[in-house]
């Protein structure tokens, strides 16, 4: 095992590396992160709430399959969004108070869609809808992110907006793309942020490691690079974009291949907190970690360690998260086995945001 000097140095040394060579709003920490936990309450490293308190293992919101689970709280209740699964584009399932949620379903038993209408700019044989998010604006609007294939390139994606004047939808899409980067790889997972001053934004990855690379998820070789970005949208509409995105983060020596589902949010501090996940998602390497700053467009310093890792509370591969726009819990999904991501549940636990340090509790 080396030193951790030599890791420091070499940590350090790649961050210089990466600075020169893809300049962004970020720092890395300097400790290497911990991928994967013992197996039990303490496999999160510093994310681990109140000692010896945590329980030993979470169960799921529900049974089925709900991967990249995104919530919001209206009227009292908390409906969640997922990645295109059981026939539904965007499948909604909904909970009083998160000890449980049930998937809604028409009379005929079939899935609720949230978005049953496909956007004209999408490859409508294979949508590929993905990660959606959904926020509410000032005059009531909700607005759907999400991602989804594109026609002028079918291995990748490309970012939409949909909005309704109710929760459950029908959510109508624009009839033109919010981000559509197809010369580095696309972009996925948008997520929406309201802050404090009334500013909406989205974040989202852009998705270079559909370049290419080698390995289970693309850019085994780290050849392409999977930022993080932010843009500004109109607070009128919650789509249209104010000036070009920004990179607020990118990959580091512990990221894997690639950092995905970023989440933003502006705790009661005042201090910006952007979770994501790193590493390939059908791995045991899969996790979910945070980075901080003191301002919306970075620079944002990564946590020592994840959140979230293989292990944590009995979990598997925990990530493509979202949390709630008051900071007070998070939503993800985890594998049913170990490797396998064909199945992935629903779970969520209360977090706390102290500083520039997040834990469950």
């Amino acid at each position: 095992m080396m030193s951790h000097s030599i890791l420091s140095f070499l940590t350090i040394a790649s961050y210089i590396v990466q600075s020169l060579c893809a300049p962004s709003l970020y720092l890395e920490s300097p400790a290497l992160s911990r991928r994967v936990g013992n197996g039990g309450a303490s496999g999160g490293g510093q994310g681990e709430g109140k000692g010896g308190n945590e329980p030993a293992s979470m169960s799921p919101l529900m049974q089925e399959n709900f991967p990249d689970p995104a919530f919001i709280e209206v009227d009292g209740a908390f409906y969640a969004f997922s990645t295109q699964s059981g026939g539904a584009n965007v499948p909604i399932a909904r909970s009083q108070d998160l000890t449980g949620m049930a998937l809604l379903k028409k009379p005929d038993g079939t899935l609720e869609d949230a978005m049953p209408t496909l956007p004209s700019w999408t490859n409508k044989k294979n949508p590929g809808i993905w990660a959606p998010d959904v926020i509410q604006l000032a005059d009531g609007t909700f607005v759907l992110y999400f991602s989804a294939t594109s026609n002028k390139d079918n291995s990748k994606h490309c970012i939409g907006a949909a909005t309704s004047q109710t929760i459950t939808g029908p959510f109508i899409p624009t009839d033109h793309e919010l981000a559509c980067p197809l010369e580095t790889g696309g972009a996925i997972d948008p997520a929406g942020f309201i802050d404090a001053d009334g500013k909406v934004y989205i974040v989202y990855k852009i998705d270079g490691n559909s370049l290419g690379g080698g390995g289970a998820c693309g850019n085994a070789d780290q050849s392409h690079d999977t930022p993080l970005m932010l843009q500004e949208v109109s607070a009128t509409n919650g789509y249209t974009p104010i000036n070009p995105p920004t990179p607020l983060l990118h990959p580091g020596p512990s990221d894997g291949p690639l950092i995905e589902a970023p989440s933003l949010v502006r705790s009661a501090e005042g201090t910006y907190v952007l979770f994501f996940s790193s590493n390939c998602y059908n791995t045991e390497f899969y996790d979910t970690s945070y980075a901080t700053s003191a301002s919306v467009g970075g620079p944002y310093i990564k946590a020592a360690s994840p959140l979230l890792v293989t292990g944590t509370r009995g979990l598997l591969s925990p990530g493509g998260a979202d949390v709630l726009g008051d900071g007070s819990r998070i939503v993800f999904h985890a594998d049913v086995n170990s490797g396998d991501a064909s199945v992935r549940r629903a779970y969520t636990s209360r977090i706390q945001i102290s500083g520039t340090t997040v834990s469950l509790v």
